[in-house]
């Protein structure tokens, strides 16, 4: 319970917490060579100058089941056996007859940490599931540093495409039988935000198979920032520094913070309009460090020519994905009301 109250503050520590310190720190009942840091991620993780990371929270699994709670069923599935890649799949209760929309979710952690097997992300998705009436894949993605990105990125997106291949006649059992691929949406949280918008990049880019179509993406308090300061709240000098060293140790120097992937805003006009959905949900938490970029890339969306429609959800004196650990206060339920009217809008 105890790590269930911490994770939003400890996410946000995170993201701005000043990284690479404690060069001295030894390893629990490490030897000499095995215990010098290389870099500090406290409470998080710690790499080690041996190549050992040990990760200090977000490891907790629970097994898919029937949820007694929400009537949801999950399952899990593989993806890439080689790469390591799978995923949860969830069912609400649903008439044999119901097509529902189809939602590919991915999970927060910085890059780092947490894994859709997360009890935490577990019970979220079985709410979301359920109040949404939605078959919701919830893809477990390869984790930084072992993984650099662009490997989640990739790892999404290779978990995207097989959602589109087994929602055919006689693929999976769940999908070819209650998905609507023409209800296509994607959704994350932190991290997960950031990829689900990259990868809606990619899917107006590169199209999508099966007759998918994307009719929205919905990115709540989204990983984005940059090297500059978008607003006095962002306008810490040492923070936007730590900002750097973060996503350095995220995609192990290929990129700058100033990189599309990490910093939308950076995007050519042009590239707006490859953003393959219909609808784009933001969501910012008042009191998120992150919130000058996410409210920024909703201007900038809105003004970038893109003919879809963009809303922006706030939700003053929370802190960062604070609804993944607080789901029964009015907050974090009004949140998911929009999140669900969001999803069924067209249906």
């Amino acid at each position: 319970m105890a790590s269930r109250i911490l994770l939003p503050a400890l996410l946000l520590l995170l993201l701005c917490a000043h990284c690479g310190g404690a060069a001295g720190r030894r390893a629990r009942g490490g030897g000499e060579a095995s215990s010098q840091v290389k870099f500090d991620f406290s409470p998080f993780l710690i790499e080690y100058k041996s190549g050992v990371v040990k990760r200090l929270m977000g490891t907790d699994r629970v097994s898919a089941a029937a949820d007694p709670l929400t009537g949801v069923t999950s399952r899990d599935v593989t993806i890439d056996p080689a790469a390591g890649v799978d995923a949860r799949i969830y069912l609400p209760s649903l008439r044999a007859t119901t097509k529902v929309p189809v939602l590919v979710y991915f999970h927060g952690g910085a890059f780092v940490v947490e894994s859709a097997f997360n009890p935490i992300y577990h019970a979220y998705l079985n709410t979301l599931a359920a109040k949404a009436g939605v078959v919701a894949v919830s893809v477990n993605y390869r984790l930084a540093p072992e993984h650099p990105l662009p490997a989640a990125y990739d790892d999404s997106w290779a978990a995207l495409k097989w959602v589109l291949a087994n929602a055919a006649p006689g693929a999976d059992q769940w999908l070819s039988r209650y998905g609507d691929l023409s209800r296509l949406f994607l959704a994350g949280d932190s991290a997960g935000g950031n990829i689900a918008h990259n990868l809606a990049l990619r899917a107006g880019e590169e199209g999508l198979d099966g007759g998918a179509r994307l009719k929205g993406v919905a990115l709540l308090d989204p990983y984005f920032q940059g090297r500059s300061a978008v607003g006095a709240y962002s306008a810490d000098p040492s923070f936007l520094q730590s900002a750097a060293r973060t996503w350095s140790f995220i995609c192990a120097g290929k990129y700058p913070i100033d990189h599309p992937y990490a910093n939308p805003l950076m995007l050519p006009t042009a590239s707006w309009q490859h953003l393959g959905a219909s609808r784009v949900l933001v969501t910012v938490s008042g009191q998120d460090r992150l919130s000058p970029w996410q409210r920024a890339y909703y201007s900038t969306l809105r003004t970038s020519g893109w003919p879809g429609q963009a809303e922006l959800y706030e939700t003053p004196g929370e802190g960062h994905v604070y609804f993944l650990t607080k789901m029964s206060t009015p907050q974090a339920q009004a949140e998911m009301a929009t999140l669900v009217a969001f999803i069924n809008r067209d249906a």
